[in-house]
């Protein structure tokens, strides 16, 4: 507990101001990252929505440009005639009702699922499995499509799905430490873009309430939000 509570005080003494640009952001959040195995870089975003409200919800995905330095595990519930290509492909697992027996069964080791329109309502009875891990596939996150193949490439290369939460708030990572400062803005930007263009019609007022970035050991910075590049 000591040594953490000096590690944590060594770390607050290095945030010397209230808030940074994305670029100063990014260039301290790699000194912050002293742990000892690669730490990932996350956002924290509050923004001015009420989720209980359908005009109020934010759920998508965007590519990073620099990809997540995260090796995904994507599962893909096809038709039979289609598990190899999917396989091939680079998904981590891949069936048809073999499939959604291990997963009603609580198999769920997978980071994304992708399935077809045809296929949803057989996942539909899924929807206490899922939804809580927020693994249902959704057409707004791209997760359920007609080009199963093109999909897993997209979120192989960086491809990133996210959602707010009931209260309003966006986690996310967009990278790792040992990513460079300019590769970490570009996937900074590229997450403050996503959000700006996916405002929910619902919104009033101010949309953006905070933005915080950290390490994950790391305190959090407070990003200027007129920082990000338009």
């Amino acid at each position: 507990m000591k040594k953490y509570t000096k590690r944590i005080k060594q770390l607050n003494s290095l945030i010397t101001e209230e808030s940074y640009t994305a670029n100063q952001a990014v260039t301290l959040l790699k000194d912050l990252a002293t742990a000892k195995f690669v730490e990932s870089v996350e956002a924290h975003i509050s923004l001015n929505i009420d989720p209980k409200y359908a005009n109020q919800q934010l759920r998508t995905s965007l590519v990073l440009p620099n990809g997540t330095g995260k090796e995904l595990k994507i599962a893909v519930f096809t038709e039979p005639d289609f598990v190899a290509e999917a396989l091939e492909n680079g998904a981590t697992v891949a069936g048809s009702d073999d499939l959604l027996e291990d997963m009603s069964a609580g198999n769920l080791n997978f980071d994304i699922l992708i399935t077809t329109p045809q296929l949803m309502p057989k996942l539909a009875k899924l929807g206490r499995v899922l939804g809580p891990k927020g693994l249902m596939p959704s057409p707004k996150s791209g997760t359920v499509t007609q080009n199963i193949k093109e999909t897993i490439i997209e979120f192989k290369k960086g491809k990133l799905e996210y959602r707010a939460d009931k209260t309003g708030i966006v986690h996310l990572s967009f990278g790792k430490a040992s990513f460079t400062s300019e590769q970490l803005e570009e996937n900074l930007n590229a997450v403050f873009e996503s959000i700006e263009k996916n405002k929910p019609s619902g919104v009033k007022g101010r949309y953006f309430k905070s933005f915080y970035v950290c390490t994950t050991m790391s305190p959090a910075l407070n990003i200027q939000l007129n920082s990000f590049k338009k």
